[in-house]
């Protein structure tokens, strides 16, 4: 599988690369892209990292597993394609930050511009075949994210992780609170925001405050 790193992660990782686990991760993934219609396209697959360096690293906000519909998933999570329709739990992401922020609604689902900022978009699996959702769980992703997440608790101070939903609290149960900032609230999706356990969460603009008090440059959300 050829894929490309930044540096800075490719740094912070490189024991990650070299375990057993991952070995058998990258013989799945290239066999999964060689044999099926998978998404993101092999040159987006990491392309959480290459837009958010780990120097420039603010703000982390966590993910399940990448949209499997033709065009959609470009690597980070939550984020479609330029022209892509909005899915569901993004469309509940632009409507609490109107109502946060006051921003008008993007026309654009492409959230690289929160990722150049400084916003890792992680999702826990990487990949996953066309039309078949959570088709690449369990074959050594999680284990891969989890020790992003776990670098970046033990390396790096004042992050904010922006947990949504019960898997992204789960998963981000380890990371040191009294060198983080972590806000938790429902996940976008209809299922939670309809019940009450999304909107209101004010996660963006607490986000900047937090920023602010520490004199580090908010994110233009």
């Amino acid at each position: 599988m050829q894929f490309y790193i930044s540096d800075s992660w490719q740094t912070l990782l490189a024991d990650e690369f070299q375990k057993p686990y991952f070995e058998h991760l990258q013989a799945f993934v290239e066999s999964e892209y060689k044999h099926f219609k998978c998404y993101p396209p092999i040159n987006e697959l990491f392309a959480a990292f290459n837009h958010c360096p780990i120097e420039k690293l603010k703000v982390v906000i966590i993910g399940q597993d990448p949209y499997h519909g033709p065009g959609q998933a470009n690597g980070l999570c939550f984020s479609v394609h330029d022209g892509v329709a909005f899915p569901p739990s993004l469309q509940n992401i632009f409507k609490e930050l109107e109502k946060d922020m006051e921003l008008p609604i993007p026309i654009w689902g492409n959230l690289e511009r929160w990722a150049n900022q400084g916003v890792l978009m992680l999702n826990a699996t990487l990949s996953v075949r066309e039309g078949q959702a959570g088709s690449h769980q369990k074959q050594g992703w999680e284990t891969f994210t989890d020790a992003v997440i776990q670098h970046i608790s033990d390396k790096k101070e004042h992050v904010v992780f922006l947990l949504w939903g019960g898997f992204a609290q789960k998963k981000g149960a380890k990371i040191d609170r009294n060198k983080h900032y972590v806000l938790q609230s429902g996940h976008p999706s209809p299922l939670s925001a309809n019940r009450g356990f999304w909107f209101g969460n004010k996660h963006f603009s607490k986000t900047n405050t937090y920023l602010k008090e520490l004199g580090i440059q908010e994110i233009d959300w």
